[in-house]
C-alpha cells in the first residue's frame, strides 16, 4: 500500500470520534468483521488508527478505498462543511431516465479530458443522493487529497450541493462536467450557503412548513388567568396585540420549525443625492455598506424577536423571505424610475 494512502487513511480514523470508529468502519466495509474483531477501540486514537492502517495494509487498500472512507466521514459529518447551492436548466422540459453509470462515466470523462492529475470517488446514498469527491492536481503534481472538492447530487432534479477546496480555475471544470453528466445544458450559483445541508435541500426542495392561512393561537395553560383587579380594557388590548403578532409571525414564516441558516448578508448600494446649488457632495461615487445577521439558529432566531417584544410585527420582508427567495445573499440597489424618490428592492 502507498505511503501516502496509509497516512490518509490514519490521518481521517483520527478525525473519527473514537466511540463511533467501529460503527464508521462497517460503514466503510472495507474491513471484514474478522478483522475488525482484532481491533482494540479502547485505546487511544493513534494506537486505533495505527493497527487499521495495518489491516488496509492486508487488504492492499488504495486511494479509492480510502476515498471511500472520506465520503462516509463528511456524510456523517456534513455539518463540518459549508456548502452552496447550485441551479441548473434545461433547454426544454423533457424528463429523461437516469442512469447512474452514465452519469458517472460522462463525469468522470469530461473531468479527464481537461485535467489527468484528479481523483474522482462516487458513493449512492439511499435517498438518491450521488455523493462525488473531487481531489484536485496539476499537470505537474498528483491530486492534493486533503483538499478535495464534494458534490452532493439528487437524480433528476436541477440541484447540486458543493462544498468546495478548489481553484477558481478548476471551478467551471466540476461544473461542466455536472452538467453534461446530469443532460442539463446551464448551471449557476444561487445566493444560498449554509453549514446544514439537509436545511438546503428542505428550502430548495420546498419541505419546510409554507403554512400562511390565518393564525388564531390557542392559549397556553394558565394564559387566561388574570390579577382580579386587572383592567378588563388593557387584558383585551394585550390579549389582541398577541394575536395579531401570532397571526402575523404565521403568515411570514409559517407553523412549521424554519431551515437552519447560519447568516444573511445584505448589501447596500444608494446614493446621496443634494440640491445641485449647494453642492455638498463632490463625488458621485455611490455608498456601499454591507450588513450581516448571524446567529446559530437565524430564522428561528428572527421568528422568535415579535413575540419576545424586541421587534415589531411584522418583521421586515426582506428578513422574512429568505427560504421562500432560497437565498441567503442580498444585493440591495435603487430602482430606476421617473420618478424622483428612491425604491429599494432586493
Amino acid at each position: 500500500m502507498d505511503e501516502t494512502v496509509a497516512e490518509y487513511i490514519r490521518r481521517t480514523v483520527l478525525k473519527i470520534p473514537r466511540d463511533e470508529i467501529k460503527m464508521m468502519l462497517q460503514k466503510w466495509g472495507f474491513l471484514s468483521e474478522a478483522q475488525l474483531q482484532t481491533l482494540n477501540f479502547h485505546q487511544i486514537k493513534d494506537n486505533i488508527s495505527q493497527e487499521v492502517v495495518q489491516l488496509c495494509e492486508e487488504n492492499s487498500a488504495d486511494i479509492k478505498q480510502a476515498a471511500v472512507l472520506d465520503i462516509i466521514y463528511n456524510h456523517v459529518y456534513q455539518n463540518k462543511r459549508m456548502w452552496s447551492v447550485y441551479q441548473m436548466k434545461k433547454s426544454g422540459e423533457e424528463v429523461e431516465y437516469f442512469d447512474i453509470a452514465d452519469f458517472k462515466k460522462k463525469f468522470k470523462g469530461r473531468l479527464r479530458s481537461a485535467l489527468k492529475n484528479v481523483t474522482i470517488t462516487f458513493k449512492e446514498y439511499e435517498d438518491n443522493a450521488i455523493w462525488i469527491r473531487v481531489a484536485w492536481g496539476t499537470p505537474y503534481k498528483k491530486p492534493n487529497q486533503y483538499k478535495p472538492s464534494y458534490v452532493v447530487y439528487h437524480s433528476q432534479t436541477p440541484y447540486a450541493f458543493i462544498s468546495a477546496s478548489v481553484l477558481k480555475s478548476n471551478m467551471p471544470l466540476l461544473c461542466q462536467a455536472l452538467i453534461v453528466a446530469s443532460n442539463y445544458h446551464d448551471i449557476r450559483e444561487m445566493e444560498l450557503r449554509s453549514h446544514s445541508l439537509n436545511s438546503l435541500k428542505d428550502i430548495v426542495f420546498k419541505r419546510y412548513s409554507q403554512n400562511f392561512q390565518t393564525y388564531t393561537p390557542k392559549p397556553l395553560q394558565g394564559e387566561n388567568v388574570e390579577p382580579e383587579n386587572a383592567d378588563i380594557r388593557i387584558v383585551h388590548e394585550n390579549r389582541s396585540e398577541t394575536e395579531r403578532i401570532h397571526r402575523l409571525n404565521q403568515k411570514g414564516f409559517g407553523s412549521g420549525p424554519q431551515p437552519k441558516l447560519e447568516f444573511a448578508q445584505y448589501r447596500l448600494e444608494t446614493m446621496f443625492k443634494s440640491d445641485p446649488k449647494m453642492d455638498v457632495l463632490d463625488k458621485k461615487e455611490p455608498f456601499r455598506c454591507l450588513v450581516k445577521f448571524s446567529s446559530p439558529h437565524l430564522l428561528e432566531s428572527l421568528k422568535s424577536l415579535a413575540p419576545a417584544g424586541m421587534a415589531d410585527a411584522p418583521l421586515s420582508p426582506l428578513l422574512t423571505c429568505i427560504p421562500h427567495k432560497a437565498r441567503n445573499y442580498f444585493k440591495i440597489r435603487e430602482k430606476k424610475s421617473l420618478f424622483p424618490e428612491s425604491f429599494v428592492s432586493p
